[in-house]
């Protein structure tokens, strides 16, 4: 790619990255003792981060389709649409299972993201799409593999392989815009900067207020985890906060 078009990208993605600042950690500590395993903190915020993707990937998704100049874009935009509303089926089940809010609006960040890409058009559009959902999509895959190697929540666990497998999926489809700036990509995802929380953070939602539902696409593909497969004959399915923990 030119110099400008990298200059361009540096500007745009600085700072940030997918909901994550160098200085942010996550926490083992169980928040509630449920009947599919214990909730740790950590466990929380990847449904939330998982919500809250979708929130702001979903709408990009459909400015792909609108605004995108190539097949490839085009396509991309369409494994957007289908994978997060597949995902978003899947949080918005457990979600209630396990007491937790999902947010209705994305963070801060990522509607930042959203702006930016509205504003675009052209091949600048093409090519930001491809290098911030490239980049985005790097930086919560390790996420999503610490997750589902450590959680020892069985719905939480079938999110993680179901985000997992659409993480993959969507790094491919950018990569395969011809599009993505290795360099400029790999060192935002790997050195960013640090934010404050109320730049990485949805908001919560208004009480009372109903969850944003994304619709899926016609001939949709991808499917959502199936939840009564997974919980059986099992009743219920309120979380049971531990005695032992805070829920923060």
């Amino acid at each position: 790619m030119g110099g400008a078009v990298s200059l361009a990208f540096a500007a745009l993605v600085y700072p940030g990255a997918w909901g994550a600042s160098a200085g942010s950690t996550s926490s083992d500590a169980t928040i509630a003792q449920t009947q599919w395993g214990p909730l740790t903190e950590s466990d929380r915020d990847f449904v939330v981060k998982v919500r809250a993707a979708g929130l702001w990937e979903y709408p990009v998704g459909q400015l792909g389709l609108q605004k995108g100049t190539t097949k490839a874009v085009a396509t991309a935009s369409q494994h957007l649409i289908d994978g997060h509303s597949a995902l978003d089926v899947t949080c918005r089940k457990i979600a209630p299972m396990l007491n937790i809010a999902l947010p209705n609006v994305a963070s801060p960040q990522q509607q930042g993201f959203v702006a930016t890409l509205n504003a675009d058009s052209g091949q600048q559009f093409d090519v930001d799409f491809a290098n911030i959902l490239r980049m985005t999509h790097g930086s919560i895959f390790n996420t999503v593999a610490k997750i589902r190697s450590t959680t020892k929540n069985t719905l939480v666990r079938a999110l993680a392989d179901q985000a997992n497998d659409t993480v993959l999926d969507h790094i491919t489809v950018m990569e395969k815009t011809g599009l993505v700036d290795f360099d400029q990509t790999l060192l935002r995802q790997t050195t960013p900067p640090k934010l404050p929380s109320y730049d990485l953070t949805p908001p919560p939602p208004t009480s009372g207020e109903p969850p944003v539902v994304l619709t899926p696409p016609p001939g949709a593909t991808s499917t959502p985890v199936d939840i009564d497969g997974i919980t059986g004959s099992v009743a219920g399915g309120a979380a049971v906060p531990s005695s032992a923990s805070t829920t923060g």
